[in-house]
């Protein structure tokens, strides 16, 4: 019954079904970054760990409509073996948690509209108010253009410490075949799966998005952390038993920066690439991109 319900709920969201056979209903995941040598004056290394969760809770309103929701936490530490200045915050330890909640419609079989509230709540845990908070949401709107192929485009607006940064979205879901499938939330991640088996496929995937964190101690309380990645990686995924799933992910982080920023520190906007009006100077320094690896556990839920 579970699993029926789930089926038709998917029916409603940016998922297509035809290509998304599962539905990930909880993933745990760490992740490590090899050691990397600062881009100048230091002789040491920078080592980043992190830890991701994801929760997803779509309920079914009526036959066209699904309130969805999920939860994602990101942490994020980075250590090295360098002395630095008081004001530098050494080592970087920050949390980061989105709420994406909101509708999906379907028109009708081929056509569907998305729209979510994203909060953030961006923080070192060290001090928190509402200066923690960030707002933000999405919007996409999707079409079937065949049974095995489903595009939509968006908008994702996200109100950073730094201003205003606004991503247009490409919503793939795309079953080449019976082996071969590509989906994604376009710039933002996507999958070039192959179907090996039942338990087992692989492939590669992409993450890239920028986040900003609010610094709490004395001092540097007001200041943000800018947090950059592009992480191109190969990964495989295994079915342990029943609905949960062990992946492994290993690849590179390219543009990778945690740039530190006074309050004060704005530009006009940003887009994917481009930054309008950035006059901002980092306190910091930033280390070498690097070679990174991950281990998540996800349950997932068959929707065939």
């Amino acid at each position: 019954m579970i699993k029926k319900t789930l089926y038709i709920l998917l029916l409603f969201i940016g998922f297509g079904l035809q290509a998304q056979e599962r539905l990930d209903l909880f993933t745990l995941s760490g992740s490590y970054g090899l050691p990397s040598a600062y881009d100048s004056v230091y002789r040491g290394k920078a080592t980043e760990t992190g830890v991701m969760a994801n929760l997803v809770a779509p309920v079914k309103l009526t036959d066209k409509l699904v309130w969805y929701n999920s939860l994602n936490y990101f942490y994020w530490q980075v250590d090295n073996d360098e002395n630095m200045p008081v004001e530098i915050q050494n080592p970087i330890q920050v949390h980061g948690f989105i709420l994406r909640t909101g509708v999906y419609y379907r028109f009708d079989e081929s056509r569907s509209l998305q729209v979510l509230f994203a909060p953030r709540l961006m923080t070192d845990f060290v001090h928190n108010d509402t200066d923690n908070l960030q707002w933000g949401g999405l919007a996409v709107y999707d079409k079937r253009y065949h049974e095995r192929l489903k595009i939509g485009f968006g908008l994702l607006y996200n109100q950073e410490f730094y201003g205003p940064n606004f991503v247009p979205l490409i919503n793939v879901d795309w079953k080449v075949n019976q082996k071969w499938s590509i989906t994604g939330l376009l710039p933002i991640y996507g999958k070039l799966k192959y179907q090996f088996n039942e338990r087992f496929d692989a492939g590669w995937s992409h993450f890239g998005l920028v986040t900003t964190y609010r610094l709490g101690a004395e001092a540097n309380i007001g200041d943000y952390i800018e947090r950059r990645s592009i992480d191109e990686t190969i990964y495989a995924r295994y079915q342990l038993f029943g609905n949960f799933f062990l992946e492994g992910r290993f690849g590179y982080a390219f543009g990778r920066s945690y740039k530190q920023y006074d309050a004060d520190q704005k530009m006009d906007f940003s887009l994917p690439l481009i930054e309008v009006g950035d006059d901002r100077t980092a306190k910091n320094i930033s280390f070498e991109d690097g070679f990174i690896g991950s281990l998540r556990v996800v349950y997932s839920i068959e929707l065939k």
